[in-house]
Order: C-alpha cells, then sequence, then structure tokens
C-alpha cells in the first residue's frame, strides 16, 4: 500500500565536517594554525518548488556579510526542521558561497480510512486535521492518530489501533492512508464492590450506569467501559447511600483494569459506609417578610426519627425556592444549616431563607426572530412588564413557546440584571427554524391495507402564527382530502378559530367473510367551524358548527332486485332492513363544544401530566339528521423512574336521536351515526368486533342428511349494526430495555384494554330451512316470496322483517339458499384484552406490532391475535 510514515524519522545533519581517526601513536600534536575567518558572500538555495528562496532564508538567521561558522550552520539546519516544511537540508560553504539544498516535504493529495467499520467517516473525519492540500508533517500525522485512537476509545474498542502510510504520487504529492484495526469492544467483564456491609452487590447494580456483559443480553446497554461513567457511578453510589441515611459514605477508590487481551475490564470500588443517621429537629426560619418560618416548618415532608434523605433535602430547598420564585424573589437564597451529632447519629436541619428583595419585570426582549412577529412570542408570555417576577410562569411562558414548534428545542427565558436592583430584563433568545412541511407517506396495515398519504403544512404562515394545511390519503377501504386553516389569536385576542373542509369516502366491508364484499359506502362532503376560549391556563372551551352531506348508497350487485314492474331497488331479504334504511342522501346541521383539560409535558409522546374533555353535539339545526351526542375522555401519564411510563385512559359515549322513525325493528339513530367499538380502539378485536351484530349462517347437512347451520365461519357473513352506548379504557406500561434499544428507537409495552358497546333496537332475525323463491313485488313494493315447505306445498309471503347481509345476488326469478340468522353482542358487560405492544421507529419508518388475548368476551365478539402496523416518511 505505501511506506509506513512514523518508522523512521529524518535525523538533522551536522555541517561539520568530520575529525580524521586519531593516530595509534601518541606523538605530540604540532600545533595548528587558527582557520581563516570566511566572510559570507552569497546565499543561495537549491532545490525548492513551491517556495521561494526570500521565505527559505526568511526562516533561518544566516545573512550575507555574516561571519561563516559551523554553530551558525547548525542552527540554520535545526532552525529549517523546525518548521517541518522540508524532509531534508543541507548547506555546504565553498569560501563564503554558501549552498542551501532542501528538499520539500509533500503536499497532502487526499485523506484515506480504511478498515473503520463501526465507526463511519462522517465521524472521524472532523477530528482530523490534515486535509488536502495541506503540507504533510510527522507530527500532525501522530496527532492525528491519537485523535483517531481516542474515538475509539470513547466507543469501548481500547484495543484498536492506527497505522498511518504513506503514497508516494508525481509532483511530490502523496496519499495519507490510515489503516484502522478497530479490534473488539472492550466490555465490562465485572464490576467489583468492597466494604459494602448493608446492601449486596445486586442492589448497588441497579443504581449504576455501567453494567456487566452477559451472553444473550442483546439490548442491554451501557456494558462497555467509559471512564465518564465511571466518575458518574462514583456520584451515583454517593447518592445512593445519601438517600439511606449514610451522610458518611465515601468512596475510597475506584480502580479499571483492562485484561491482557484488551477485550474487557474489571472494576473495582472501595467503600467506606460510614454510620446511618436519621433526622432530628427539622425546621424552617425566613428573613422574608412574606413568609412564615413556622407554616413552612410545617409543610416540610421530613419528620424527626425519619431515616436521613439527603435527596429529600435538595427536593426541599428546590421547593422553597421555587414557592419564593413564585412571589417574586427570583434570587431567593435557601441556605441548609446542618446540625450532625455522631453520638446519638441524628442529623438536624435549619433552612434559613435569607433576605433578598422583590424583583419586578422591567422589560420583556424577543431576540433572533426574523420571520416570526414579536407579538406571536410576547403573547405566550405568562407576565408583563411591570408584573412581580415569578419563576413559576416563567417556566411556564418558556414551555410555551417551546410548544408552538417554530424555535430550536433548546430555548430557555434568559434573566438578566435590570437597571435597579429590583428590576429584572427577561430575554427570549430563540432561534427560528423551518416550520413548513412536505410529507409524502406509505405504509401497511392489517387493519387498511396499503395506505398512501400525502400533506403539505405551514404551520407558521407569514410568521403570524397562524396554520394553513392540505392533506390527503387513499386506502384499500377510504380516502379523504382536507383542507385546514387555524388562526390562533383572532383579532389579537386569546380566541382561536379554525375551519376545516372535506371530503371523505368510506367503504364498510364485510372483512370477517373471506370474501370481503362491500356492505355499503359512505361519501360525507362537508366543513367545520371551530372556535376556541382559554378559560383558565390548562382548561379551555371549544365551540364548533359541522355541516355534512352524507350519501350512503349499498352495493346494486348484492343488494338490489328487480321487481316484475321492472324497478330495481334494495332488497330487503337480501340486505336486512336496517342496511336498506341506512341508504340514501341525508344533511346533518351538527352544533357542539367541547370542554379541554391540558397539562401534559408533550403532545406528541407524552411522559407526564393529564389530559381530558367532555363534548357535547346536537344535530337537527336543520337537515334530515337529529340526534344528541355526548363523548367523554381522559388520559393520565406518570413516570415511574428508570424509563418506565405508566399511563392509563378512558373515554365513553352516548347518542340519542331526537325524533322517532316509529319502524318496528329499527333503531331511531341512522346506522352511519352509531358507536363502533374493535381494532385498533380495542387489542385482541377485530375491526368492528365487539357489540351488536347479525351473523347469516347458512343451513348444511351433516352426516345424517339433517340441515344445521354452518359452522364454518369462512361461509358465514356478519354484519356490526353498532349501539348507542360506549365505554373504553386502557392501562399501559412503557418498558426500558436500555440505552442501546433507546438508541434503536425500540420501546416495548404490555397493556390491558377494557371496553362494550350496546343499546340498539332488536332487529327481527330470520330462519329459512328451504330454498326462497323470488317472485314479484305487491302495490307497496314489498317483495312476495315462495317458500317450499316440508310437506311438498308451497307458500307466498310479503317479507316485512330484518334480515342479514351476505345472501349471493338474487333478481326476480332467482333462489336464495337456505339461512339461519342470529343476534349477538348487545350486552354492556366488558370485553378485556390483555397484550404485548411492540414499537420501533426503524430506519424504514415507524413499526407497531400488536399481541394480544381477550380474556373476556361475549358470543359473536370476533377475536384477533396479532396486528402490525408499518410505514415510512420520504
Amino acid at each position: 500500500m505505501g511506506t509506513s510514515i512514523l518508522a523512521g524519522v529524518p535525523q538533522i545533519a551536522s555541517a561539520q565536517a568530520q575529525p580524521a581517526p586519531a593516530p595509534a601513536a601518541t606523538a605530540p600534536v604540532p600545533a595548528v594554525a587558527p582557520a581563516p575567518v570566511v566572510v559570507i558572500q552569497q546565499i543561495k538555495i537549491e532545490g525548492a518548488q513551491r517556495l521561494e528562496a526570500d521565505t527559505v532564508l526568511s526562516y533561518i538567521q544566516l545573512r550575507v556579510g555574516q561571519n561563516w561558522t559551523e554553530a551558525g550552520a547548525d542552527q540554520a539546519l535545526k532552525d529549517l526542521y523546525a518548521t517541518e516544511l522540508f524532509s531534508d537540508a543541507q548547506i555546504r560553504n565553498e569560501n563564503g558561497l554558501v549552498t542551501i539544498t532542501i528538499k520539500e516535504n509533500p503536499v497532502i493529495n487526499r485523506i484515506v480510512l480504511e478498515g473503520n467499520k463501526h465507526l463511519k467517516e462522517d465521524k472521524i473525519n472532523p477530528e482530523i486535521k490534515l486535509a488536502p492540500r495541506q503540507i504533510f508533517t510527522r507530527s500532525k500525522v501522530r496527532a492525528d492518530v491519537a485523535r483517531i485512537i481516542e474515538l475509539y476509545k470513547r466507543q469501548g474498542r481500547f484495543g484498536a489501533t492506527v497505522e498511518p502510510k504513506m503514497v508516494r504520487l508525481d509532483q511530490n504529492r502523496v496519499d495519507i492512508v490510515f489503516e484502522i484495526h478497530e479490534g473488539p469492544k472492550s466490555k465490562v467483564r465485572q464490576i467489583n464492590i468492597i466494604g459494602n456491609e448493608h446492601f449486596g452487590m445486586k442492589t448497588l447494580s441497579t443504581v449504576m450506569m455501567t453494567k456487566t456483559a452477559r451472553p444473550l443480553h442483546f439490548f442491554r446497554g451501557n456494558t462497555s467501559y467509559d471512564p465518564d461513567k465511571l466518575a458518574f457511578d462514583q456520584q451515583k453510589l454517593r447518592q445512593f447511600y445519601m438517600t439511606q441515611g449514610y451522610a458518611d459514605f465515601r468512596v475510597v477508590s475506584a480502580v479499571a483494569e483492562l485484561t491482557p487481551d484488551k477485550r474487557d475490564f474489571i472494576i473495582t470500588y472501595v467503600v467506606e459506609e460510614g454510620q446511618r443517621y436519621k433526622f432530628n429537629d427539622v425546621s424552617v426560619t425566613s428573613q422574608l417578610r412574606d413568609f412564615d418560618g413556622a407554616v413552612l416548618t410545617k409543610a416540610l415532608p421530613m419528620k424527626k426519627g425519619q431515616w436521613f434523605n439527603a435527596k429529600q433535602v435538595e427536593d426541599t430547598i428546590d421547593k422553597l425556592n421555587e414557592t419564593v420564585g413564585a412571589f417574586g424573589y427570583p434570587n431567593a437564597d435557601v441556605r441548609p444549616q446542618y446540625n450532625r451529632d455522631p453520638k446519638t447519629l441524628t442529623m438536624g436541619i435549619v433552612f434559613n431563607l435569607v433576605e433578598v428583595p422583590r424583583v419586578y419585570v422591567e422589560r420583556i426582549d424577543v431576540n433572533g426572530n426574523t420571520l416570526t412577529q414579536d407579538k406571536v412570542v410576547r403573547r405566550e408570555f405568562r407576565l408583563a412588564e411591570g408584573d412581580a417576577f415569578n419563576s413559576i410562569q416563567v417556566k411556564r411562558s418558556t414551555n410555551r413557546i417551546k410548544s408552538l414548534g417554530y424555535f430550536q428545542e433548546k430555548f430557555d427565558i434568559k434573566q438578566v440584571n435590570g437597571s435597579a436592583r429590583d428590576r429584572i430584563v427577561l430575554e427570549a433568545n430563540v432561534e427560528e427554524r423551518p416550520t413548513g412541511e412536505l410529507q409524502l407517506s406509505a405504509g401497511y396495515s392489517s387493519l387498511e391495507s396499503f395506505i398512501f398519504q400525502a400533506s403539505v403544512k405551514q404551520n407558521n404562515f407569514r410568521g403570524r402564527g397562524q396554520t394553513v394545511g392540505l392533506s390527503g390519503s387513499i386506502s384499500r377501504y377510504s380516502k379523504s382530502v382536507v383542507l385546514s386553516f387555524t388562526e390562533p389569536y383572532m383579532f389579537d385576542k386569546a380566541v382561536s378559530m379554525g375551519v376545516d373542509i372535506y371530503r371523505k369516502d368510506y367503504s364498510n366491508y364485510n372483512y370477517y367473510s373471506s370474501s370481503s364484499n362491500t356492505l355499503y359506502s359512505q361519501a360525507t362532503t362537508g366543513f367545520q367551524v371551530r372556535v376556541g376560549l382559554p378559560l383558565t391556563e390548562y382548561m379551555s372551551v371549544v365551540g364548533r358548527y359541522t355541516l355534512n352531506y352524507d350519501d350512503v348508497s349499498l352495493s346494486k350487485s348484492q343488494f338490489y332486485s328487480t321487481d316484475s314492474n321492472g324497478n330495481y331497488a334494495c332488497n330487503s331479504l337480501l340486505a336486512g332492513r336496517y342496511l336498506c334504511d341506512a341508504e340514501g342522501r341525508r344533511l346533518s346541521s351538527i352544533v357542539g363544544g367541547s370542554l379541554i383539560y391540558e397539562n401534559v409535558d408533550s403532545r406528541v409522546r407524552p411522559t407526564r401530566g393529564r389530559m381530558g374533555s367532555i363534548g357535547v353535539d346536537f344535530a337537527g339545526l336543520g337537515g334530515d339528521v337529529s340526534y344528541a351526542r355526548l363523548r367523554a375522555n381522559g388520559s393520565q401519564y406518570w413516570p415511574l423512574g428508570k424509563g418506565f411510563i405508566f399511563s392509563v385512559s378512558a373515554e365513553a359515549g352516548a347518542i340519542k336521536a331526537l325524533s322517532r322513525r316509529n319502524i318496528e325493528g329499527v333503531d331511531d339513530v341512522f346506522l352511519t351515526d352509531r358507536f363502533q367499538l374493535g381494532e385498533p380502539q380495542m387489542r385482541g378485536f377485530d375491526i368492528r368486533g365487539i357489540g351488536p351484530r347479525v351473523v347469516r349462517k347458512p343451513y348444511v347437512s351433516d352426516s345424517t342428511g339433517t340441515l344445521v347451520p354452518s359452522s364454518d365461519k369462512s361461509q358465514w357473513t356478519e354484519d356490526a349494526i353498532g349501539g348507542r352506548y360506549y365505554y373504553m379504557a386502557h392501562a399501559e406500561m412503557e418498558i426500558p430495555l436500555g440505552s442501546g434499544a433507546k438508541e434503536m428507537g425500540i420501546r416495548p409495552s404490555v397493556f390491558l384494554d377494557v371496553g362494550a358497546v350496546w343499546g340498539v333496537a332488536k332487529p327481527k332475525v330470520q330462519d329459512y330451512t328451504s330454498s326462497i323463491f323470488v317472485a314479484s313485488r305487491d302495490g307497496n313494493g314489498n317483495a312476495l316470496y315462495t317458500q317450499t315447505n316440508s310437506d311438498g306445498t308451497t307458500t307466498t309471503t310479503t317479507n316485512a322483517t330484518n334480515t342479514s347481509t351476505g345472501a349471493a345476488n338474487t333478481a326476480i326469478g332467482s333462489y336464495i339458499s337456505p339461512f339461519k340468522e342470529y343476534y349477538y353482542g348487545d350486552s354492556p358487560r366488558p370485553r378485556v384484552s390483555i397484550g404485548v405492544g411492540f414499537n420501533w421507529n426503524s430506519p424504514f419508518g415507524p413499526f407497531r406490532i400488536d399481541l394480544a388475548h381477550a380474556l373476556l368476551h361475549e358470543e359473536g365478539d370476533d377475536t384477533k391475535t396479532f396486528t402490525f402496523n408499518v410505514g415510512t416518511q420520504f
């Protein structure tokens, strides 16, 4: 490949002539006449290619007119080599004509990395100081080798080696090649703690960040040795012991030894636990006139006789600072005074609130916003100029500005001293980021099959904080397009306004049957106008008006037939009256409102806080539909520490028709307005797999020739007809797998789902044990059917009862095979499922798998064990 760069370093040649060997004899040496003085008459530079002669001369101290000396020549050579511009230099003197012959160091053509598999070039190149078109020097090569090795040590590869090589090219150019041998990752083989008497190694290992490597622990992180983690773990050990009452605990030493094969580390801590202390008297003294020390003392969490806990003391200091800051004292000074008694092993504490002046907001400055208007930022402040300083409101203002999404995440409101001691200036130093979004996505799910989505949105339109968006989606069962606009502060008041205009097409399929026949299709065209008004900092009310035009149509090839008069219409025997009744075009005029509470740390992936809403909608302000609908939901999130996040959510709803249709066996609420429940809301059940449904089973002959309803589910047809009431609840625990899995975006969870939907007028089911012949229609449009009886006679009847869907297409003069219908699932009894979820932010998009088992279900419910969803953005 090339020659090793660091194999040898040229030595500085002396300009002085070598002395002659001493004679063997010891005869006296005759006196030598002093050498004549030689004056430098001319200095000549040879071998320079890129450098000018004057430039070379500027590096040395030899000048024309000086006396020539060997010492001066040696110093000139040292000065030339010190520049690191030359690989060789020689000086000779010929009676005052001094010739300096140099050989310039080559120019670097390119830098090449070889053998780096685990550390990519984008991580190594920024650390390399050598670059193309620079002059090659060995010292820079050595420095770059050290930097690369240090990078690998940070990755836990302490056995990594780097061999720099040089490939010579024409025109005095070279390629520098760093041959990297990464070696194995150095793991922590063993952690020893000496001196721990009260806590075992198992307990202490859970406290420390560094973990020992174990076979089959693929997702266990922090198993590599890191000196920074070693220091951090010492602090973690101290914190743990201090929370358990060991106020004298200390780490005597911490040693990390690399095994001879450089593959593993053995870490040994020597500790002294000391004695365990309890709290003695704990009190608060206050020099601030607005605070009574006795009142604050009663509110302290620690009590006399409890084990000493340093973390509890730190939290108390923070809480006192926050409380004092909320009353206008941003520079509050809480000084704890410890009274340690080694004899009684008790620790008394006095929290001293030192007197500081009350502070007021002198000015609010907004800096760095080039596009966003000042008012967009200022209106998110919970403080105004002239208000008393309040640390809680400053924190809330910071969170509100972050939630806008217009600026970089690393944002904080800076507090600067004002013009006087009791004045403070709040500075919002923002750094804008792009707020326009163009998103194209494609995915696949077990529910929707292939999904394609596209959207373009501007979240900060013209810097006014307005949101304008256009989105569309299409899948096997649905397609939609939505145009939206939102103004969060209408007329610069705390009133939000939004408008959505949409078209949504939805096909209701018979998912359970293998035929996947279309039961009905619904096309909705409409718009919604909404207005929001904040009531408190965390509570708001939203009013809305919705106008929808719905066109519900049935599959004509499946549910229509032609009577003797040539009319082509929905056949109630084929489709069921509840489907024929849903068919048609309707205008829905809906007015509603919601009361919303939200106090979570993130709307995208909350980890703490709660949210909830209750909404009411009334349809009937004009239009063809009249009902009242009530829905409520709530969620709570708790971070349990060490990456565990527990959440509970619940929701419920009810709908009541405000006008009656007075049709036997037909509910007053239209099918398309009822609640449905199943996948994806309830894991462990299929889509619309819970609640009232009609299942039609064809008759088949058993081994004795008797007609019995088929037990083959693939031959059934079923229709979920929904309900007027529902409830649903979820409990989920997100489980951390360690930093390795976290970096990969893997988040598993366990969950429990509970829910039910019920309450609908019971449809009349039918039982035909022999074929039905469609003969004609009577004067009222009802079909006349001829049925063959068991005694061989025939009976002609007018069908006016409900049946289910799924019979074969039947025109006048055709037969329908025998069938029996069943009505299932109309019960408020809870359906319960448990399972495991697996979220992964994979390189090709978000990936979700759920494995669920239905613990409780009712007859007729459709259960489902496995569901998944995967998508990508590009």
